[in-house]
C-alpha cells in the first residue's frame, strides 16, 4: 500500500526531500504522493508536523 497525503497537509514540504524514491509531488494547495513510485517507507510520515501522510 502506497501513502497518500490527508488534507491536514499545511504544504511545508518537510517531506519531499526526505523520500527515497522522489514520489511526492508539490500541488496546490498540498502535496501529493505518486502511488505507482511509493514504496510504503514511512519516511515521509516521520518527519510531517502534522501527520498528513497516512498509509493508503
Amino acid at each position: 500500500m502506497a501513502y497518500v497525503i490527508n488534507d491536514s497537509c499545511i504544504a511545508c514540504g518537510a517531506c519531499a526531500p526526505e523520500c527515497p524514491v522522489e514520489a511526492i509531488i508539490e500541488g496546490d494547495p498540498i502535496y501529493t504522493v505518486d502511488a505507482d513510485k511509493c514504496i510504503d517507507c514511512g519516511a515521509c510520515a516521520n518527519v510531517c508536523p502534522v501527520d498528513a501522510p497516512v498509509e493508503a
